[in-house]
């Protein structure tokens, strides 16, 4: 059995690009010990980024509501890259939980 990853391909924010290059470009054996761990560790990582970025924008809210800076430009980048990650972490574990969906219906 493989899976087909070239729906992440289709995405176009600046995260799925980074996670495109580290992807392969064909289908991936899920039963190769060694993709599944690349698949893994890169959704792990994508995971800490978007956590970071996250961090990131909070920090930058609280930078700006205590008046220690003034500079809008900044928290709205933070806020945009956060909101990008998130949406497309939560698109990923979305078509994931489609996938185990339709495994498990599938008749063996």
């Amino acid at each position: 059995m493989a899976l087909d990853i070239t729906a992440l391909y289709n995405v176009s924010s600046g995260a799925v690009k980074e996670v495109a290059k580290t992807a392969p470009t064909t289908k991936v054996d899920t039963y190769t010990d060694k993709s599944f761990n690349n698949l893994l560790s890169t959704a792990i990582d994508n995971i800490n980024t978007t956590n970071n970025y996250l961090s990131d924008a909070e920090n930058e809210e609280v930078k700006w509501m205590l008046g220690e800076s003034e500079n809008t430009h900044d928290l709205t980048i933070a806020l945009q890259k956060a909101s990008t990650a998130l949406q497309y972490t939560v698109a990923i574990r979305d078509k994931l939980l489609d996938a185990y969906k339709e495994i498990m219906q599938m008749q063996i």
